[in-house]
């Protein structure tokens, strides 16, 4: 049985992602595990790929990985004076979350093996426009317009509020 290699390429990510994922719950160093958690997003990157959502993939590194995970990091560099966090879970807890784990795992596995078989938009031979051009006509066109307009104005305020915040001079 061959596969090309754009299956094995996908299966790569898929097994990159879900590794990366246990390891972020798994480990008990929280720098290791915030590592681990952006390979993980960088394998959600890879699958948006592959689903030829080129803006959520771009969005996923640039914001997630770029953003929060350098915020995360530096917010328990900076707070944090043990790296080794020491949790104590009751083994009632344990079987409870896995029997949610389980339950949630069986769920996801009922959809997928009852959705539908959807054609392979790549292998058409009709090359499709970019999903930032369409996103783009969404947004700037009149019928998303003003609440992409509220939106920039509300997260300027917050930005300005937060610098306000910050400031020492405020703050005494």
């Amino acid at each position: 049985m061959e596969f090309p290699l754009k299956t094995l390429i996908f299966y790569g990510f898929a097994l990159v992602t879900i590794g990366s994922a246990l390891a972020v719950v798994t480990f008990r160093n929280i720098v290791h595990a915030a590592f681990a958690l952006m390979v993980t997003l960088f394998g959600v990157a890879g699958l948006y790929v592959f689903l030829q959502a080129d803006f959520l993939a771009a969005t996923q590194v640039i914001v997630y990985v770029g953003g929060i995970l350098v915020l995360i990091l530096f917010g328990v560099m900076m707070t944090s004076g043990r790296l080794e966090m020491r949790i104590h879970i009751e083994r009632g807890q344990l079987l409870l979350g896995a029997g949610i784990s389980i339950a949630l795992l069986a769920l996801l596995l009922t959809v997928i093996a009852n959705m539908p078989v959807w054609k392979n938009l790549t292998d058409d031979g009709i090359p499709h426009e970019p999903t930032t051009e369409q996103i783009g006509k969404m947004i700037l066109q009149d019928k998303f317009l003003l609440p992409f307009e509220v939106v920039s104005v509300l997260l300027l305020v917050a930005l300005i509020g937060a610098a306000l915040i910050s400031r020492k001079e405020v703050r005494d």
